[in-house]
């Protein structure tokens, strides 16, 4: 990572670090869970699985920031990924620092998504120094927008998703933002 240590948020009930080897069979069993992935294209195989993972390992590395591990503090146990992408996909807002989560069902209803989110936007703002955050989603995920409009994102719009099929209900997407406070 630049600089050295990696600098993470913190929240009431989180958890965020790095994720590690012994991290790899949660992460790929949550990416082919088909209620965790209702609202992506389809469910992640183990391979499209690895391949995230190791982009995200390496934006971590690369960039200082990146989509977290999450553990609840109370269990000790993983519950998901919450943090910062780097999304270069073609669009009018694009590239930019993107927000995002995805938790297992099990931490779905305690407030964790807008209490992780809250607390990267904090930490992206004050320590990591973004000017700006992306959130988007398709328009029929509904939970995800709630989790944007309580962490205090503005709608922007909505686009089409070009790396979604034109003929899927999830081709038609919403785009939330955040600014550094005080802008």
């Amino acid at each position: 990572m630049p600089g050295g240590k990696l600098l993470l948020p913190e929240s009431e009930r989180l958890v965020f670090r790095a994720w590690e080897e012994k991290d790899w069979p949660f992460f790929a069993a949550m990416n082919a869970h088909p209620r965790v992935m209702r609202f992506f294209p389809a469910v992640m195989t183990e391979e499209e699985s690895r391949s995230m993972w190791n982009r995200m390992r390496a934006e971590l590395d690369e960039k200082g920031y990146g989509l977290y591990a999450v553990e609840s503090k109370a269990s000790g146990g993983l519950i998901g990924l919450m943090g910062f992408h780097w999304a270069d996909f073609e669009a009018d807002f694009t590239p930019c620092v993107e927000i995002g989560w995805r938790l297992v069902p099990e931490a779905w209803g305690h407030g964790y998504a807008t209490e992780g989110a809250v607390a990267c936007l904090e930490h992206g703002f004050s320590r990591l120094g973004f000017d700006r955050v992306y959130s988007f989603t398709a328009c029929v995920n509904l939970p995800s927008q709630v989790v944007m409009r309580r962490a205090g994102m503005k709608k922007r719009g909505e686009f089409n998703h070009p790396k979604v099929a034109p003929d899927s209900v999830l081709y038609p997407h919403v785009l939330y933002m955040s600014e550094t406070p005080g802008k």
